[in-house]
């Protein structure tokens, strides 16, 4: 199945559309629900985004891989490639920000989706005021490392933090453990980087939600904890023995890099 004409792409009624930014983002949605596609299509158009709209996994995928979004929506229950199959393929090759539509009856999915790397998850029935919020918190996470990343290209020396066998350069999102590459989503890399700033320090949950979502944004205890076991496994995937991430009960987690 082919991607859908989004609103974006239908003829024009003669009235003026929103004015482009100088780099116009675009957003794509994934959904089975044709009725849910054009009704967040046409409220992202009126904030400025363009949109791509898709309706099923398997075709999603090979467009986010071909020609990459600044960010991805996906709906969990879809026909031949459901929304975590997607995002577990996606994420073998790509670090794109997605966020997942879930119903409020799915609470094991919500998780298994951070654990295999969703940067956030909204539960229907959303505000597309509250959906807005969550998609501009993070691409200007994504925009901040991209436009370091630019600053720094000519650069002979680049800010880089080293913590023990730790290396982690945020102006280029580059991560290594003993000189292995880990690739980390923006909001993992940004939980880790709070961590990783002031070893030994416990930070709580709500630090570490400051400092990977704006204050407009507000998530859940259960969302650190799922972005924290995804920051083990992907370490532990080339270090098994890694335990450089210390969670104290009732308090928090703290970075060691002794």
């Amino acid at each position: 199945m082919t991607a859908l004409q989004g609103p974006d792409n239908a003829p024009s009624s003669g009235s003026p559309g929103p004015v482009p930014s100088p780099r116009q983002q675009t957003i794509a949605l994934v959904d089975d629900d044709r009725n849910i596609l054009t009704a967040v299509s046409i409220g992202l158009q009126a904030e400025g985004f363009a949109t791509r709209v898709y309706t099923d996994g398997e075709t999603a995928l090979k467009a986010l891989l071909d020609n990459p979004p600044d960010l991805a929506i996906f709906d969990i229950k879809m026909p031949r490639m459901d929304g975590l199959q997607l995002l577990e393929a996606l994420r073998a090759q790509s670090a794109l920000p997605v966020i997942f539509l879930t119903s409020k009856d799915e609470e094991p999915d919500e998780a298994l989706g951070l654990a295999l790397g969703a940067d956030d998850y909204i539960a229907k029935p959303f505000s597309q005021r509250l959906l807005v919020a969550r998609i501009r918190a993070i691409l200007r996470r994504s925009e901040l490392r991209r436009n370091l990343g630019e600053a720094s290209s000519g650069e002979e020396q680049v800010s880089t933090i080293v913590r023990g066998r730790l290396s982690l350069d945020p102006a280029r999102h580059h991560i290594t453990w003993d000189a292995k590459a880990v690739s980390l989503t923006v909001t993992e890399f940004m939980i880790l980087e709070a961590l990783a700033m002031r070893p030994g320090v416990v930070k709580s949950r709500n630090q570490l939600m400051d400092a990977a979502y704006s204050e407009d944004v507000f998530v859940d205890d259960r969302t650190i904890d799922s972005h924290i076991k995804r920051l083990r496994r992907k370490f532990r995937a080339v270090d098994p023995q890694f335990d450089a991430i210390d969670t104290l009960y009732g308090a928090g987690y703290s970075f060691s890099d002794g």
